[in-house]
């Protein structure tokens, strides 16, 4: 850990500038002697044209073509607020912001405390409860809309996402088709295609298929990312011992492997387009066979691909906030506060999953609300200690004198709010620090008594900001155009 010149936040490595090349040369050897296999034959002909190898499904990448992908993706891109168009997330450098996961098929009850099969109304209450928290900077669905056809329910999700959250949105798609409605969707809220480009809503998740597999569904949504200039999320979701190599710096190249050949089909379609490396990158648990997303292994690799990430100059997709655990207890607490700190100190710029439990098939709202407070203690941690002269304030040492207090100094009353994260202007924090005699009046309720009463008044009392009528009748109308064509 270390703190960066003007002492006034915090950072971490896990490689170094060194191991960081030797990860990325053996991912470009892993591509030109092996390849990836490639299930989509508009992409086989964009890559045989532009000099790769190709061989049946079979393609190898020259080192040459990865490093102009590279030269041409953008190291930043910007997401914005679908109400008001302002640009609230800037993926750059070590900026750090986070949301939720998508697909999950259970949730939590925040009522019966019963685990729950996902539904468009679980949905939109997931997407409610992600815009009143203040830490949470953008939106996946944190369910999967099972209570639709599936065929379709793509479009369900996004629609129950747009109109219950203002925003930036991290979607996904079943296949090219929904992607195309989420797309007009968007242009729709956005006020056109041309406008949605300069100030992009939505990005789109896409997963290729570890060990180096990109499917034809996955490989046809990334190249209309690229031609609507979309931004793409390309993550792959790779397994130590199972799906990638059981060392953790092979399991980095495997998935930077797999990244990168996407990055080369995505800038092959157009240059510059705007494209964000992902990662679930972890182990396999070896007593259960589960995908861990509690390990410290997992935390290890994501902060290490933080570092491939910024060595490669992309913005990053990471992962946090999450656990093993089945419900909101002391074991989740623990692994998301872990994986929340190393994200931040990291750099990860757009991480998602927080409030995910049970390695990713469960949503838990009462996680989600602890673990906002925790995005706002660690990121007041990651701004370190302000070393100035007007902090040091020499001067109200001789005002208040040895036998003296500071309680009522004016440099108090200036200071308190920068200084103190609980004193601060929007924060409403879980964590209990009255006197013992105070908090036992008030019932002695636990962290997640007060976390399940803050997610009921969300529900019960919290109202996003609507879209326009017009604009959801029109989103509506989508969607039941796709139910027309596909039931």
């Amino acid at each position: 850990m270390k703190s960066n010149i003007n002492s006034k936040s915090l950072s971490m490595q896990v490689l170094s500038e060194d191991q960081c090349e030797k990860v990325f040369h053996a991912s470009l050897e892993i591509l030109e002697r092996t390849g990836v296999d490639i299930f989509d034959d508009q992409a086989l002909d964009i890559l045989k044209k532009a000099g790769c190898w190709v061989q049946g499904n079979r393609v190898r990448i020259p080192a040459s073509k990865v490093e102009k992908a590279l030269q041409t993706a953008p190291s930043r891109v910007t997401l914005c607020d679908s109400r008001t168009g302002e640009r609230t997330v800037h993926l750059e450098s070590h900026n750090a912001y986070y949301g939720t996961g998508s697909d999950t098929p259970y949730y939590i009850d925040p009522y019966t405390q019963e685990k729950k099969k996902t539904t468009k109304e679980s949905v939109s209450n997931s997407c409610k409860i992600i815009d009143a928290l203040p830490n949470l900077d953008f939106v996946m669905s944190a369910g999967i809309v099972q209570d639709v056809d599936q065929k379709i329910h793509d479009r369900h999700q996004f629609e129950a996402q747009i109109k219950n959250t203002s925003k930036p949105i991290i979607t996904t798609a079943a296949d090219a088709d929904g992607f195309k409605d989420i797309i007009e969707m968007c242009e729709l809220v956005a006020g056109g295609e041309e406008e949605l480009k300069r100030n992009p809503i939505m990005g789109l998740y896409i997963e290729p298929s570890s060990p180096l597999q990109h499917s034809e569904e996955a490989v046809s949504k990334l190249i209309i990312t690229a031609e609507k200039e979309v931004p793409a999320v390309y993550t792959p979701c790779i397994m130590a011992g199972a799906t990638g190599p059981v060392t953790l710096a092979g399991n980095l190249a495997t998935g930077i492997a797999e990244s990168l050949s996407g990055l080369v089909i995505h800038q092959l379609v157009n240059e510059g387009a705007p494209f964000i490396k992902g990662g679930v990158y972890t182990i396999m648990d070896m007593n259960s066979t589960i995908f861990s997303y509690g390990a410290p292994e997992f935390d290890l690799l994501q902060s290490a691909l933080a570092d491939m990430c910024h060595y490669l100059k992309l913005p990053m997709f990471g992962t946090c906030g999450c656990s093993d655990s089945k419900l909101a207890d002391e074991q989740d607490g623990i692994e998301s506060a872990i994986s929340i700190l190393m994200t931040q100190l990291s750099g990860s710029n757009l991480n998602h999953d927080v409030g995910y439990i049970e390695y990713g098939m469960t949503t838990s709202w009462d996680s989600l609300v602890i673990c906002d407070d925790i995005i706002g203690m660690v990121r007041r941690v990651a701004e370190g200690v302000t070393v100035t002269d007007e902090a040091l304030g020499m001067e109200v040492f001789d005002e208040v004198g040895p036998s003296g207090h500071f309680l009522t100094a004016a440099h108090t009353k200036k200071w308190f709010k920068k200084e103190f994260y609980d004193t601060r202007d929007g924060v409403s924090s879980l964590m209990d620090r009255s006197r013992y005699d105070n908090w036992a009046a008030d019932g002695k309720k636990r962290l997640f008594d007060r976390a399940n009463e803050k997610v009921r008044d969300i529900l019960e009392n919290y109202e996003p900001e609507p879209l326009p009528e017009d604009v959801q009748k029109k989103i509506s109308e989508i969607v039941k155009r796709a139910e027309e064509k596909f039931l």
